[in-house]
């Protein structure tokens, strides 16, 4: 280990963390005794390893599910309700080692992780209110010659596959839900960041959580293990966060069973500044909206139009904040930037920036790899973007802010809707019914108004287009976890 982690409290507690599949209420190894080695993002040396499932432990941890599903989707709302109530209290008590614990494995600065844990827990507190609101209906027939009874029950065994991006906030958002449903879950965390799930494991162990109603499955052997599962006619519901790429396949996979889905996808988030914006206002939430987990974020502005007699104004203090940052080791003091997760996703960033350039780009901040350890990339703002630059049709997912100027409200928003993905947009101006009107005709699921970000555990999340299906957080949220059941009932 490099000198900032060697021996460190962070470092002892994450070495307490377990690193066998969690299957059945039991911390066990992977049948064939697999392992993965996670590394830390700051140095690119290896943390620890962990247990990687193999599809024969993706079957037994369905079994598992299925054991408990009974029992749990019987076991009434207010007694799930205060299991989550107690996993949301005890993730509290330990937000700060959930912290560090993200930065170990996942690189983000610290601030950035204890956001996220706040973030992570809120969803636990929220389905604990949720839990017992799984309401249905009665309404007479049209006819008027019986009633119509309508009830919400828990869809069955789930399988969660989450990203590395938020190892504790994407897990909480699907086992929040799924759980107050009356569901029972097996989690598959990315390979990546494996360590927050496990802990996370853990942590539902402790407060009591009946056995099997929650697994935790780490694996190398991503599709491997998923397709088993899917192929399984006991599982009824995946939700996936990722990659358009990877959910397109899986909803292929999951065609075949007629698997319930969800699937939160790829963003391509326009941020769309008018020259009325208060810039000082834009800039502040540029920075949110960009830099929130150093860009690594579906969510994150991707793609930066600016009404033409303030662009080159915006342009400018965005660059200014942007340099701005400190950039280091997510747990040394005053760190806001830490390193992208892997050499693969900072590799990306550079050869996106590189062909931005080429293709006649100009570097205001930022732009280069540094040299040493640890997989960074620095804070970059680019303008002078053409607008068929890649920067602007793929998914970012770093520290990179392509700038580009418009110069009419129809124009904007059709540089804002160019393109595949519909997750999220961000509108700086201060007309109201200019912002509201052209947050009607953006094609997203959620819009930003002078606000860079939207994430909130009692809201809908989710997209259009080829950034999802159904929605996570919010009453929404639960609803995903149950089926309508039907009752023509004689009266």
């Amino acid at each position: 280990m490099t000198a900032h982690n060697q021996g460190s409290p962070a470092r002892l507690r994450a070495e307490k963390v377990p690193t066998d599949l969690f299957i059945g209420g039991r911390w066990r190894p992977a049948s064939d005794g697999a392992r993965i080695d996670v590394l830390d993002p700051s140095s690119g040396e290896k943390l620890t390893d962990v247990a990687s499932a193999s599809p024969e432990d993706g079957l037994a941890a369905v079994d598992a599910a299925e054991a408990a599903l009974a029992g749990w989707a019987a076991t009434p709302p207010r007694e799930r309700a205060e299991l989550l109530r107690s996993a949301f209290d005890k993730m509290k008590q330990r937000a700060e080692e959930f912290a560090e614990l993200i930065v170990l494995e996942n690189g983000k600065a610290l601030a950035d992780a204890r956001g996220e844990v706040a973030y992570a827990a809120e969803f636990f507190r929220w389905y604990a209110e949720e839990a017992v609101r799984t309401l249905g209906s009665v309404q007479t027939a049209p006819s008027g010659g019986n009633k119509i009874l309508v009830l919400r029950q828990p869809v069955g065994v789930c399988v969660l596959v989450t990203p590395w991006n938020f190892p504790a906030a994407m897990a909480t958002r699907k086992i929040g839900p799924a759980l107050a449903a009356g569901c029972t879950v097996v989690l598959k965390p990315a390979s990546d960041t494996p360590l927050t799930a496990l802990a996370m494991a853990a942590l539902f162990e402790e407060v009591g959580l009946p056995a099997g109603v929650l697994n935790v499955l780490p694996s190398r052997r991503s599709g491997a293990v998923v397709s088993a599962m899917l192929d399984d006619p006991r599982v009824r519901k995946l939700s996936f966060t990722g990659s358009t790429e990877v959910g397109r396949t899986l909803l292929a996979a999951a065609s075949q069973t007629v698997v319930n889905c969800s699937m939160e996808l790829g963003g391509n988030a326009p941020f769309l500044v008018f020259a009325d914006a208060d810039l000082d206002e834009a800039v502040a939430g540029a920075m949110v909206a960009k830099m929130r987990n150093g860009g690594e974020a579906c969510t994150a502005a991707n793609r930066f139009y600016v009404e033409e007699p303030v662009a080159a104004d915006f342009t400018r203090r965005l660059a200014d904040a942007m340099n701005a940052l400190r950039t280091g080791p997510g747990l040394d003091p005053g760190v806001q930037l830490g390193p992208l997760v892997n050499a693969e996703s900072r590799d990306k960033v550079a050869q996106l920036v590189a062909d931005t350039v080429q293709a006649g780009a100009s570097v205001v901040a930022g732009g280069e790899t540094p040299e040493g350890p640890g997989f960074y990339y620095p804070p970059t703002v680019l303008a002078d973007v053409p607008p068929n630059a890649p920067v602007l049709r793929e998914e970012i997912f770093g520290p990179v802010a392509p700038v580009v100027a418009f110069s009419t409200e129809d124009e904007a928003i059709q540089f804002a809707n160019d393109t595949e993905y519909g997750l999220v947009s961000y509108v700086y101006t201060s007309d109201l019914a200019r912002g509201l009107r052209v947050s009607e005709r953006l094609d997203s699921g959620m819009v930003g108004l002078n606000r860079g970000v939207v994430s909130d555990p009692a809201a809908p999340f989710g997209g259009t287009k080829q950034s999802g299906i159904g929605r996570e957080g919010g009453h929404e949220g639960l609803l995903d976890y149950t089926e309508s059941k039907y009752i023509a009932l004689s009266w």
